[in-house]
């Protein structure tokens, strides 16, 4: 092998993400087009469960609300995959359930006015109907920012260096729903996580038909695989004498929705009855929406990288926000429970197997609507234990980390004021939010304990978020510490064409609407 001159190495900054085998817009074949939708949607299973499980218990729903609150929210997520894909920014994205609307949630459930009502079945009646009407309001802060382009503007502010925190925590901001999670059962989550990687990274040369089969389709695989050997632990009755902990986290009935679940079932609005409104529990809702909007941002901009398409420019950034808003107030409508978000486990698998198709997440829609109303079929998939997907969220979510960090070969890394923006973006990102996480864990509230719960919401939540917090820092220092000269060392000269739609000849290729839409509604 030649030796190399450090002269002659050089990896010259690539706006797009090479080695790609499908990109936005180019489709494999119907066939494995299908079985990767399939693939996206058992991915997205995890997060629609789990939800569910934690809140509804709190809330006094039984184990058959707990189904039809998953079939509903499984139901949206397919709907508002189906907008954001067609109509919004039309990034090959999942639309799914969010973390995010806990905290805001949980203090609704704990309203004095709603905690002592005495019947459990009245309680979740009531505690859904004012969930949703603080969704349905708080909807419209996405709503507003999107179709106003106001969030647009302010991207105008977001430089390559401003965005590498905010996308690089978006992956690794979630580091609590991977390792810690696989360790609460080691002996499906470690076989798990070991068998994706040999299939998706070291046997990824193995081809069937022309076809890396492996690489392509190992999470379905090595899921199936993992999934009937915690079957066959369950049914010898291997965790029969375990404790409560341990048979939640391994066992493959333990959510109990298969018996609960009917066999068709179409979710449908105000289905929980009339939503209720109050003033409190919409502000504390805002700033989850808000959260939510920072967090797609950082979502979207790392989707399009591993969909080999250029950074989504700020009008269309815009129109999908607006399109999310209205994911939001159609999780009002239908009371899923939580609001919407881009999901990122999904945003990963576009990187893993190499498929950045806009078709093969439309087709996951479909799967998501369709197993939603077969409620049996779609809970026996959901009966796969949590600790399954945690262990790929081990991989998928440095994936997408990954990719925030790849948007540093735009800047001047031999700058001081870059190095100092980036860690302590980076730094301030993680150790806020873990600050905020164990201090609520050891006091039963988050710092923000005012008489004002809205407040009380607003601080929490927003500070809680690892994205968030790098946006507020990064943005921040990257526009007022020495920027009059920087604006090379930033990158901007490399992003600047992508702010406006005409920018790019490149974007009219990959985010103009279907239809023939755009002759109504001109991109700016």
């Amino acid at each position: 092998m030649s030796e190399f001159k450090p002269e002659e190495i050089t990896h010259p900054p690539m706006d797009q993400l090479q080695g790609l085998e499908y990109c936005i817009d180019s489709n494999p074949s119907w066939g494995e087009a299908i079985a990767l939708g399939f693939q996206h949607y058992i991915l997205s299973l995890g997060t629609a469960v789990m939800i569910p499980t934690l809140l509804v218990p709190l809330m006094g729903g039984s184990d058959g609300d707990k189904v039809r609150v998953f079939q509903t929210l499984l139901f949206v997520s397919g709907i508002n995959t189906l907008l954001q894909t067609l109509f919004g920014t039309r990034l090959p994205t999942v639309i799914g359930a969010s973390f995010t609307f806990v905290v805001p949630i949980v203090s609704i459930i704990h309203d004095s006015s709603l905690a002592r009502i005495p019947d459990d079945h009245e309680r979740f009646l009531q505690t859904m109907r004012a969930i949703q009407g603080a969704l349905i309001v708080s909807s419209s802060i996405q709503i507003i920012l999107g179709y106003s382009q106001l969030w647009g503007i302010c991207s105008r502010f977001f430089s390559p260096l401003g965005m590498v925190p905010v996308v690089a925590l978006v992956g690794f901001g979630l580091f609590e729903r991977g390792f810690p999670v696989v360790g609460r059962c080691v002996e499906i989550g470690l076989p798990m996580l070991i068998l994706f990687v040999a299939l998706s990274q070291y046997l990824k040369h193995i081809h069937a038909r022309h076809l890396p089969i492996l690489e392509r389709f190992s999470l379905i695989i090595s899921i199936t695989v993992i999934w009937a050997y915690a079957h066959i632990l369950t049914a010898s009755g291997a965790y029969k004498h375990s404790s409560v902990h341990t048979q939640i986290n391994c066992r493959t009935d333990s959510a109990h929705l298969i018996s609960s679940a009917p066999w068709i079932k179409i979710p449908y609005p105000l289905q929980w009855g009339a939503p209720t409104f109050d003033a409190g529990h919409s502000f504390g809702m805002m700033a989850a929406v808000f959260v939510s909007l920072i967090e797609s941002t950082g979502a979207y901009k790392a989707a399009a990288r591993l969909s080999s398409a250029t950074p989504p420019p700020a009008h269309v950034l815009s129109r999908g926000i607006g399109w999310q808003g209205i994911g939001i107030l159609l999780d009002g409508l239908f009371g899923t429970g939580t609001g919407s978000t881009v999901s990122v486990e999904n945003v990963g698998l576009l990187g893993s197997t190499k498929v950045g198709s806009r078709r093969v997440v439309q087709i996951s829609a479909g799967f998501m609507i369709f197993f939603s109303i077969l409620g049996k079929f779609g809970a026996l998939f959901a009966s796969i234990p949590f600790t399954i997907f945690a262990a790929v969220y081990c991989v998928l979510f440095g994936i997408v980390a990954a990719v925030g960090l790849s948007f540093l070969q735009f800047t001047n890394m031999n700058s001081m004021r870059n190095l100092f923006i980036t860690g302590v973006s980076l730094f301030l990102g993680l150790s806020i939010p873990e600050y905020f996480f164990r201090y609520t864990m050891s006091a039963q509230h988050g710092p923000a304990h005012t008489r004002a719960g809205w407040f009380n919401d607003y601080i929490n939540t927003i500070f809680s978020s690892p994205p968030t917090v790098a946006l507020i820092t990064a943005v921040f220092l990257d526009n007022t510490l020495d920027v009059k000269d920087a604006a090379r060392d930033r990158g901007m000269p490399w992003w600047v064409r992508f702010r406006t739609f005409k920018g790019d000849s490149r974007n009219e290729e990959f985010y103009t609407l279907p239809f023939n839409l755009n002759r109504f509604f001109p991109p700016s």
